[in-house]
């Protein structure tokens, strides 16, 4: 009877244990699917315009009005900040010189017609990558992110201008990318980020959460040139699987929004806890 008892009670143990784990992991996919409020409405329009031809403006101009419209509901409903306003514009300003220089290389390319177009490019495209900022900055205020023995500022600023100038610079001169990848292990090896889920704590590797990210938006970007959002040159005859390789470019991509979003959070931070010291 006792072994018996024993027995039920480590059950109800570990049932208890998967139910809470369950419970956790369905309020963190909530938390992630609030805080993806943006790139679900960037990817919604564009199936939507793909299936629903619409009247007046082309459709990459219906695409940028959508955009608009949904950045102004989101800080109008406070579900972004004035301050999360500012960095996710500057990302779009970010994205948009990087969308400008690789079409005009060739890279890919926007092949439908639109008044908002610039140089080939249409101006909805840097709001693919501000929803990018938008999700790292929803994320870090939901799940109430910290960082633990993140680098200098120096070091931090200097790499993410050296990925970003990668994505450039390769076009002209060797790609380090690989390299930079490598730079990024050593200088976060011991860095990690915590994150709360209904007030229980957990943490990864950062560089882990560089990893999932990209290969998220490794298939978001599948996602978006299924629907037409740009056109990869393989891709001109007949949609196909980006290739697996992209995923490394999305991968650094990823480490300079965080490592921005980061260093403004660190800064502005630091900002509040000098001013309430005085």
């Amino acid at each position: 009877m006792k072994g018996e008892l024993i027995v039920n009670l480590t059950l109800q143990k570990v049932e208890s244990q998967i139910i809470r784990a369950f419970k956790q992991l369905v309020r963190f996919g909530w938390e992630q699917a609030l805080s993806c409020l943006f790139p679900v409405v960037i990817f919604a329009s564009l199936a939507f315009t793909k299936i629903v031809p619409l009247p007046f403006l082309p459709r990459y101009d219906w695409l940028l009005v959508i955009c608009i419209l949904m950045q102004w509901i989101m800080v109008r409903s406070r579900l972004e900040t004035i301050d999360e306003l500012k960095v996710i514009t500057m990302f779009h300003l970010i994205g948009l010189a990087l969308e400008l220089f690789k079409v005009h290389m060739g890279s890919w390319s926007y092949p439908g017609e639109g008044y908002s177009k610039l140089f080939g490019v249409p101006l909805y495209s840097g709001f693919m990558y501000a929803s990018v900022a938008s999700y790292l900055c929803q994320a870090w205020r939901r799940l109430n992110v910290h960082l633990l023995n993140w680098p200098p500022f120096f070091v931090v600023a200097t790499l993410a201008a050296a990925i970003y100038l990668n994505f450039f610079t390769h076009h002209y001169w060797v790609d380090v990318r690989w390299w930079l990848s490598g730079l990024v292990i050593i200088v976060f090896w011991k860095s990690w980020v915590t994150y709360e889920v209904n007030g229980t704590k957990y943490r990864m590797p950062i560089a882990l959460s560089f990893v999932l990210i990209g290969f998220f938006i490794w298939i978001a970007e599948n996602i978006a040139t299924f629907f037409g959002a740009w056109q990869y040159p393989n891709q001109s005859v007949a949609w196909s699987l980006v290739h697996l390789g992209k995923v490394s470019s999305w991968l650094l991509l990823v480490i300079v929004s965080f490592l921005i979003v980061a260093t403004l959070k660190q800064v502005k931070g630091k900002n509040s806890t000098d001013r309430a010291q005085l």
